[in-house]
């Protein structure tokens, strides 16, 4: 079977509703009157499955663009509702400091603390850290 070297039209514009359409796949295979036998058959087309990589590999980094614009206002609130009145609120407000993912330099910086504690004969734990985190926030939980 010979394949074609670009994708049609119409494969096209289903990529694009898929992405930008606001739609289910459902919805947008229904719209375009597409089988799930057609769609299906296209999803082992080469180029229609490196499009369709092309184009959830972009969305995602949309998404981590869009996460990152507004990590340090997320940040920041967490800061404000560790001092909630409500104590599950301000414990659960820590946890989720605590759970942050690290980016690569703290990952780098804490790796040679630990090195340097365990030089020192120091040896604070993750859960210590933690427990400090937690009792000096403001609360008994």
């Amino acid at each position: 079977m010979v394949r074609k070297k670009q994708l049609s039209k119409k494969q096209l514009v289903v990529i694009n509703d898929l992405f930008d359409g606001g739609m289910d796949e459902q919805a947008v295979l229904d719209k375009h009157r597409i089988s799930r036998n057609v769609y299906n058959k296209w999803l082992t087309n080469e180029l229609f499955v490196k499009e369709f990589s092309r184009r959830m590999e972009w969305a995602y980094k949309q998404s981590e663009a869009l996460i990152a614009k507004y990590a340090a206002v997320a940040a920041a609130k967490l800061v404000q509702l560790t001092e909630s009145d409500n104590p599950e609120t301000a414990r659960k407000a820590c946890l989720d400091i605590i759970s942050l993912p690290k980016t690569e330099a703290q990952k780098k910086g804490a790796a040679g603390q630990d090195k340097k504690r365990r030089r020192q004969g120091g040896g604070a734990t993750a859960a210590r850290d933690c427990e400090q985190v937690i009792g000096g926030a403001g609360g008994e939980w």
